[in-house]
């Protein structure tokens, strides 16, 4: 062993004494919080809600931006105590379509404690709507699925790039002539409607309202594509070791290379020349940016499972769902893509074992609506582009909807 990797192995085992405390505080602490927090998240109580919209909704998706505005009033900090004693977490809900059987369902599942704020939302932009209390679909299928009778085949959704950079919204579908207005959701419903008997379709979209955090890398983003210098906000001894290491940095360089230095006219003129020649395209993605962290931002996590009889299983089912979140997706800004790491798909060693353990894994996560441990943010016309409900332009006919309206009764009725 080298002379100096033997002396720091043995200074790393003599002064244990010092650094094990620190490290196991840090473990303690972090084990301590999730286990807390965990037994929170199992104490709240959820009611799922079946929302029917009317048979004819003549409202944009612009009327489910503002249900998620309204949504994003459940927002609630935590205190030292309330954090870690308590264990106070920032509930979520979750927003479910279902196709099932070809009929096609809307759910939203909720804490009981907002279920009041979620039906006053719905009915203040969808008067005509009928929300009631559901059984929870997900246990209409097999315990042991996948077995010999069922497949399934499940992913998540991330973006494809950061948070900041917006998706293709709702607005990009819509032209001033209402005849070439188009739905976001067009395709979907198409491909949940032709399911046949033994299939059934999920899609899990779990939010809750997002920290100011998001909204700080985005303006760090645009700095950075802009050539703005970002504020340091270290403090004065982290500063002050930079400088140290950039000085010996420099020392070193310049013991080989003539260190080349910018006056600080030349500076601000090298940053002027910057913001001059950004081109159309990239002055129209940082507009896009700017504009997206303008809204309310809303973490975020999407789930897909497809289930199936063995005999029907159809792979074109799985393709068209993917090609449904492609529509939101751009170029030059953002889109969805499959997570991967969290797919049902398996390639080499043991394919079929590792194979079944992530679709169990995936379908209890779905069952108990888990938040994923990286959730990403979409802003509330984002949310309102991914889910909202049906406009007429939609002719799925397996839609459910309310086929009469409900009227009031006429003054003067003798009781």
């Amino acid at each position: 062993m080298p002379y100096f990797l033997a002396k720091t192995v043995d200074i790393f085992l003599s002064y244990w004494w010092i650094y094990s405390p620190i490290v196991l505080f840090l473990l303690f602490r972090a084990l301590w919080l999730v286990y807390i927090q965990t037994l929170t998240a199992k104490a709240i109580n959820w009611v799922l809600l079946e929302v029917k919209i009317p048979k004819e909704i003549l409202k944009t998706p612009k009327a489910m931006e503002q249900f998620f505005a309204g949504l994003s009033g459940v927002k609630s900090g935590a205190n030292f105590v309330e954090k870690w004693w308590e264990g106070k977490i920032q509930q979520w809900m979750s927003c479910e379509i279902v196709g099932k059987n070809g009929d096609i369902y809307f759910f939203i599942r909720t804490p009981v404690g907002f279920r009041n704020l979620v039906e006053a939302n719905i009915y203040s932009q969808y008067p005509d709507a009928e929300i009631k209390e559901a059984p929870d679909y997900v246990f209409d299928v097999p315990e042991d699925v996948p077995n010999k009778d069922y497949n399934l085949w499940g992913t998540e959704f991330v973006l494809v790039k950061e948070d900041a950079y917006p998706i293709r919204t709702y607005i990009a579908f819509e032209e001033q002539v209402e005849e070439k207005r188009l739905d976001p959701l067009a395709n979907l419903a198409e491909v949940l409607s032709k399911l046949k008997d033994g299939e059934q379709i999920w899609l899990q979209y779990l939010v809750k309202p997002a920290d100011d955090e998001w909204k700080k890398k985005g303006d760090a983003l645009v700095a950075k594509l802009i050539g703005k210098k970002i504020p340091s906000k270290e403090g004065p001894l982290w500063k002050a070791l930079v400088w140290v290491g950039q000085f010996f940095r420099d020392l070193i360089i310049g013991l080989y290379k003539i260190p080349e230095q910018l006056s600080a006219d030349e500076k601000k003129e090298a940053m002027a020349s910057l913001m001059q020649y950004l081109s159309p395209g990239e002055k129209e993605v940082v507009a896009a940016i700017e504009m997206n962290l303008s809204k309310i931002g809303m973490d975020t996590a999407i789930r897909f499972i497809y289930i199936g009889r063995s005999d029907i299983f159809s792979r074109g089912n799985i393709s068209a769902i993917i090609g449904t979140f492609k529509l939101f997706n751009t170029l030059n800004l953002n889109g969805f893509r499959p997570n991967k790491l969290a797919s049902t798909s398996v390639d080499y060693f043991f394919k079929k074992r590792r194979e079944y353990a992530k679709k169990r894994r995936l379908l209890n996560a779905y069952k108990l609506r888990m938040f994923t441990s990286k959730p990403f943010v979409l802003n509330i016309e984002e949310w309102a582009t991914i889910y909202h409900y049906p406009t007429y332009i939609i002719e799925a006919p397996t839609v459910r909807r309310i086929e009469a309206k409900k009227g009031e009764p006429p003054i003067g009725l003798p009781t």
